[in-house]
């Protein structure tokens, strides 16, 4: 995919419909054609589309219902060749099977270099970027400025509004999942606010929902729901601040 004079058309599968406006928003403002579907079975159904060309690169969620992990992938070759570069995404890293059935994994969050390296062959895991905060950051000011340097004003403020609104409507959720002990559906949730907020850099938003999927409903589970409504409050004083709210 070097020396290319036109620019990369990918496809990004993803149910969580946060990540997908977020990394929408990203790789357009890279200079990436870009083309979404909600999930597998959404995106092997437009690429059996004949009007539909293949994309270059298909950036694809490992957790979603429906086709998914290797099975994606595979319907994915047989739809659009061995041309198409196949990307997985996740939170955390998937079996060594599942991660084979692809050409290259990046854990969230990552950033645009990070994909496009991966694009590239020139590295296949963003693990780097996975780092854990043991203290209350609530803004990574390195993904903030490549933000800021990426993307119009206009589009900055709508896309850290999405993120808060969407923090408060997951944690809405968690809640009520939390009441009515259903613990998959509590996690589910936890896993799509880490993406997501991860990719915007709110890093003590995504450390805890990081934390919340992995010990799921336990005893201090409300206290920490609690400690949630907190990080995206002091995010929100951060960015009101600098006018971004």
């Amino acid at each position: 995919m070097k020396n290319r004079t036109t620019p990369l058309r990918i496809l990004v599968v993803d149910d969580d419909a946060l990540s997908l406006d977020v990394l929408s928003l990203l790789l357009s403002h890279a200079g990436y054609i870009v083309e979404t579907a909600g999930s597998g079975d959404a995106a092997i159904d437009s690429l059996g589309n004949a009007a539909n060309q293949a994309p270059d690169v298909v950036l694809a969620d490992m957790q979603m219902p429906g086709i998914a992990g290797s099975a994606l992938a595979r319907a994915l070759r047989a739809r659009c060749g061995a041309s198409t570069r196949l990307l997985a995404m996740s939170g955390s890293a998937p079996a060594d099977e599942t991660a084979r059935a692809f050409d290259g994994l990046l854990l969230k969050p990552f950033s645009v270099e990070e994909l496009t390296a991966a694009i590239a062959n020139e590295g296949s895991s963003s693990a780097s970027t996975n780092t854990i905060h043991h203290h209350p950051i609530s803004l990574d000011e390195n993904i903030y400025k490549k933000l800021v340097a990426s993307m119009q004003r206009e589009r900055l403020q709508r896309l850290y509004a999405m993120c808060l609104e969407d923090i408060e409507g997951r944690v809405a959720r968690m809640r009520k999942y939390a009441s009515n002990n259903e613990e998959d559906a509590f996690c589910a949730e936890a896993h799509a606010m880490k993406g997501s907020a991860g990719m915007v850099g709110a890093v003590e938003v995504r450390t805890i929902a990081a934390a919340m999927e992995e010990s799921g409903l336990h005893a201090d589970h409300q206290a920490t729901l609690g400690e949630l409504t907190d990080a995206c409050e002091r995010l929100r004083r951060i960015l009101r601040a600098r006018e971004i709210l």
